[in-house]
């Protein structure tokens, strides 16, 4: 049995949906522009945006490149949030 919580619906979470979110708004891009350049479906972002998914660690560096943040800045913002 893990002691590890769930992720959805965590503070970290909430926080991350934010972060992307608010660098996503900050590049000028809309959630279809964001997910060409991913290549990936308009709805990908909307769920992820929504909280319905989890980023996983690729994932999430790719955002930071193609949205143009630190991503180790953000993981250690992220890190100092408790659940």
């Amino acid at each position: 049995m893990s002691n590890m919580q769930k992720t959805l619906n965590t503070r970290r979470h909430h926080e991350l949906v934010r972060l992307l979110i608010k660098h996503r708004e900050s590049a000028g891009l809309t959630q279809a522009d964001l997910a060409e350049r991913l290549g990936e479906y308009q709805s990908f972002v909307a769920r992820l945006e929504s909280g319905q998914r989890r980023v996983d660690v690729v994932e999430f560096l790719y955002f930071s490149q193609v949205l143009g943040f630190d991503p180790v800045a953000a993981l250690r913002h992220l890190n100092s949030i408790s659940d």
